[in-house]
């Protein structure tokens, strides 16, 4: 895609702060493929002297979510390559790839509701790893209650990478979303109640984050590094310097004060405003 279209495209997405609204979309039911083998559920032991960041990613989708549509090229949910979340310059896929931060070291597909799992350890702490998953944007709900039963400790797995077992889900330290927030458009009947008495760090990247995950997330035990108060570009630079500060041993307000910095670099919206956007903890 040509520098001058994903400029217009980005600029398109900043005044409409990526086209969130509350209007109601059809639920699709989700599929049960995943993108390669895992581990069943807090009974296969990994590495624990390995740490895991896990992103759910629900790739933009102008048919399938509740947004005002976005360019066509970057709002097709079932092409990451192409998508505004995974593989523009602003896309998880393609902006990780190019941070000097990390290290590339697998991508993996195999169709159904995870179109793609990339993976990625840090270059100077080769203990840490990134793992993230691209959803189909229609289904974005499967994508929504995964991260928050991850959040919560009920969905656990494991992946095999560099003859290591890494813990995923449930068994990362800290979790992400980014993507439209669905829960403008759809309801869960779940409780996300946390089942092991361990304390995990959320990221939450969507408009109104706070607002709608807040009250699923209020008895999971999780620690809020960074959420938002009202619309926003869910573009990958902000969690990306949110983890750089969080793997430093940062506070959660310098991570916050980073995700905020990130915002304003590249939206150019007064730091000000940014960190209205952004909030930490509860």
């Amino acid at each position: 895609m040509a520098f001058n279209y994903l400029k217009t495209a980005f600029a398109t997405i900043v005044i409409i702060s990526l086209g969130c609204k509350k209007d109601a979309v059809p639920e699709k039911k989700p599929t049960s493929a995943q993108p390669e083998k895992t581990r069943a559920e807090q009974t296969v032991p990994f590495d624990t002297l390995t740490k895991t960041i896990h992103i759910f990613v629900a790739l933009c989708d102008n048919k399938y979510q509740g947004i005002v549509p976005v360019p066509a090229g970057i709002g097709n949910g079932q092409d990451p390559n192409s998508n505004l979340y995974w593989g523009c310059g602003y896309g998880i896929r393609t902006y990780f790839k190019k941070s000097k931060e990390w290290k590339f070291l697998r991508s993996t597909k195999s169709g159904g509701d995870i179109l793609e799992r990339i993976v990625f350890r840090h270059a100077a702490k080769p203990d840490q790893y990134l793992v993230a998953d691209a959803y189909d944007g229609q289904y974005i709900k499967q994508c929504t209650q995964d991260f928050l039963n991850s959040s919560a400790g009920k969905r656990k797995d494991a992946i095999t990478i560099e003859d290591k077992t890494i813990g995923i889900g449930g068994n990362a330290q800290l979790l992400g979303y980014i993507g439209h927030d669905g829960l403008m458009d759809f309801e869960l009947d779940e409780t996300y109640k946390n089942t092991d008495k361990k304390k995990r760090d959320v990221i939450i990247l969507a408009c109104f984050s706070k607002m709608y995950f807040g009250p699923h997330l209020e008895h999971a035990n999780v620690d809020p590094l960074v959420w938002t108060s009202h619309l926003m570009a869910p573009e990958a630079y902000t969690i990306h310097d949110a983890i750089t500060g969080y793997l430093a041993g940062e506070t959660n307000e310098q991570i916050r004060t980073r995700a905020a910095k990130a915002d304003n670099t590249h939206q150019k919206c007064g730091e000000k405003a940014a960190r209205k956007l952004f909030i930490t903890g509860w």
